[in-house]
């Protein structure tokens, strides 16, 4: 599936991953290749996408995630890196 992740001052990432897994507002999300189509708030706490052997983590702090047709669009207040 794609995820493109931004914040308001800029692209954070994109690209083809494997899944990714999302501090919702009530509590984890984890969403797969072919999830049904979803839009949810985000509370704070770890973002993490994987690909391939690469498993990424960054903090983020609140925002929105849509999920259609195999692409993840997360809308983030902002990423601390």
């Amino acid at each position: 599936m794609f995820l493109e992740i931004y914040t308001p001052d800029k692209k954070v990432f994109e690209g083809e991953v494997d899944s990714t897994t999302l501090p919702g507002i009530d509590g984890s999300l984890q969403i797969l290749n072919n999830h049904a189509p979803l839009i949810c708030p985000l509370g704070k706490g770890d973002l993490n996408y994987k690909k391939k052997k690469e498993d990424v983590t960054m903090e983020l702090e609140g925002g929105v995630v849509e999920v259609l047709n195999n692409k993840v669009t997360v809308l983030a207040e902002s990423i601390l890196e």
